[in-house]
C-alpha cells in the first residue's frame, strides 16, 4: 500500500502509536513500504504444424466436457488429458486468393487475406502472401516491448522438413504484410543462432589439448637447440587454449546446449532424428529464456513426406488426396497422423520433465502448446474443423476437456491468445471474423 500522510497518522493512531514518530517511521521503518513486487509467472507459446489434414474420425473426439476418450490419433496424448484443451468446429473462414492449401497454411495463423500475387495455387488460383501479421508475432511484438517479459530473440522458429522455396504453402509466420519468417530447418544453422559458435570452441580446444599432450611427450626427446622453439610453441597453445575458454558463453547458461551429432542432413528419411533435435533446442531456449514464443513446422502444406520409418513408402499429400473407400490410405493416413501427436508427446513431457527456472512447477506449467493444420480434412481440403489441441497451463485456460466451438472463425481463438498474455486487441485478421470477441476458454 502506499499511504499518504494523512492515513499514515491515521493508522499510527490505531496502533497507539503518537504522530510524532511518523516522520522517523517514514524514513526508517518498512511498516508502510511498498510491498515488494513479485515477478510475473512467465508465458510461452509453442505452436506446432503437421500438413496435409486429419482423419476426423479417428481424431475428435465423441463428447465434449471432461471426461472426452482419446481416438487412435490422440491416443499418444492421454498422459497428459489433464491438461489438454481439444477445440472442435473452429472454421478458418478466410477466403479470396489462392486455394485452401494456401489459405490454410498462410492464413492460419494470420486470419487475413492473401494479396494478389503470380504464385499459382490449384486450380489456377494464384495468390501472394498475407496482409497482415501472425498471433504467433504479434505476441512476440508484444512482449518484447516490456522490460519484464523481454528475450534475446522474442521468437524462435524451428523447421523439420522445410526445404522448398518460399511461397505461401511454406510459410505460416509472418512479421506483418508480405514478411514471411523462415523457420530454422537445419539443426546447426539452429544452434550456431542460439549458443554462437561454442560448439566449434569445444572442437578447437579438444584439438589444443591433444597438441598439448603431443608436446608433453616430446619435450624429453627434442636436442637442446630444438627445446626452445618448442617452449615457445607451447605457450602459443596456451594462450590459444585460455582465449578460448573465456570466450565460451558456456558458463552462462542457465542449461548447456544439447549435443548434435556430427552430418545429420536435412533430409526425408532424417526427419524423426530432425524433430527430437529442434525439440532439444527450442526447450532449452525456454530454459535459457532466450526466446516466449516458438513455432514448430514439420515439413509444409502439400508435404511430401515420405514416412519409411513407419513402413509407409506413399508421399504424404499424395496419400491425403485417396477417397476414404481407399482403406490402405487411410490406415497409413492414421499412422501418419498419430506418429505427428507421438512428437508432440515428446515436446509435451520434455516440458513437463523440466523444471521452471526460478519458479514453482514445470514449465508446461508455464507454456501453451498448440498442435495445428492448414486443413480439416486433405481429401476435401476443406477449411472447416482446423484441428487445435491446446496442452499445457501458461495461459490460464480451463484445460482437461474437449470444447465445441459452435461453427466460430478461428481469428477469435487468435484473439483469446492475445487476450491471455494481457494484449486486449478488438481485432485480429479481418475484423469481420472477430464478431463476438475472443472464445471464452476459461
Amino acid at each position: 500500500m502506499n499511504l499518504n500522510p494523512i492515513h499514515r497518522r491515521s493508522a499510527l493512531k490505531q496502533l497507539g502509536l503518537s504522530t510524532l514518530s511518523l516522520p522517523i517511521l517514514s524514513q526508517t521503518s518498512t511498516l508502510f513500504a511498498e510491498p515488494e513486487k513479485k515477478s510475473a509467472p512467465k508465458q510461452r507459446l509453442i505452436v506446432m504444424f503437421s500438413p496435409n489434414g486429419t482423419i476426423p474420425d479417428q481424431f475428435w473426439p465423441d463428447k465434449t466436457g471432461e471426461d472426452f476418450e482419446h481416438k487412435t490419433i490422440l491416443k499418444p496424448l492421454e498422459p497428459f488429458h489433464d491438461k489438454m484443451l481439444v477445440l472442435k468446429n473452429l472454421h478458418n473462414k478466410v477466403r479470396g486468393d489462392g486455394d485452401n492449401h494456401m489459405r490454410g497454411m498462410s492464413c492460419l495463423l494470420t486470419g487475413i487475406e492473401l494479396f494478389p500475387g503470380n504464385v499459382m495455387g490449384g486450380g489456377n488460383t494464384p495468390s501472394g502472401w498475407p496482409k497482415g501479421i501472425s498471433i504467433d508475432r504479434e505476441i512476440c511484438k508484444h512482449l518484447q516491448s516490456k522490460e519484464g517479459t523481454r528475450t534475446r530473440f522474442g521468437a524462435l522458429h524451428f523447421g523439420v522438413g522445410v526445404q522448398d522455396t518460399a511461397d505461401p504453402w511454406t510459410r505460416m509466420s509472418y512479421d506483418g504484410p508480405n514478411q514471411p519468417v523462415t523457420p530454422l530447418a537445419d539443426p546447426y544453422d539452429a544452434y550456431r543462432k542460439l549458443y554462437g559458435n561454442v560448439r566449434e570452441k569445444k572442437q578447437v580446444r579438444s584439438v589444443l589439448d591433444d597438441l598439448k599432450g603431443d608436446l608433453h611427450k616430446v619435450a624429453n626427446q627434442l636436442p637442446e637447440s630444438d627445446r626452445k622453439l618448442l617452449i615457445e610453441h607451447s605457450k602459443l597453445v596456451e594462450r590459444m587454449d585460455k582465449e578460448y575458454e573465456s570466450g565460451t558463453s558456456l558458463r552462462n547458461l542457465a542449461a548447456t546446449p544439447p549435443e548434435l551429432p556430427e552430418g545429420l542432413r536435412n533430409q526425408n528419411d532424417s526427419l524423426p532424428q530432425l524433430g527430437r533435435l529442434q525439440i532439444d533446442m527450442m526447450v532449452n531456449s525456454f530454459v535459457n529464456d532466450f526466446a516466449r514464443v516458438a513455432t514448430l513446422q514439420y515439413t509444409k502444406s502439400v508435404g511430401q513426406a515420405k514416412m519409411n520409418w513407419l513402413e509407409i513408402d506413399d508421399a504424404h499429400h499424395t496419400l491425403s488426396h485417396e477417397p476414404d473407400k481407399n482403406k490402405d490410405a487411410y490406415s497409413k493416413l492414421v499412422r501418419i497422423n498419430t506418429w505427428f501427436a507421438q512428437e508432440l508427446a515428446y515436446l509435451l513431457k520434455k516440458l513437463e520433465s523440466t523444471p521452471e527456472p526460478g519458479q514453482k512447477g514445470s514449465m508446461l506449467d508455464h507454456t501453451l502448446v498448440i498442435w495445428t493444420n492448414e486443413l480439416g480434412k486433405g481429401n476435401s481440403h476443406t477449411l472447416n474443423n482446423i484441428p487445435f489441441v491446446l496442452a499445457g497451463n501458461g495461459f490460464g485456460f480451463r484445460m482437461g476437456r474437449s470444447m465445441n466451438c459452435e461453427n466460430s472463425p478461428h481469428n477469435r481463438f487468435l484473439l483469446s491468445l492475445a487476450h491471455a498474455v494481457d494484449h486486449p486487441l478488438e481485432t485480429f485478421g479481418n475484423p469481420a471474423f472477430c464478431q463476438g470477441g475472443p472464445l471464452d476458454l476459461s
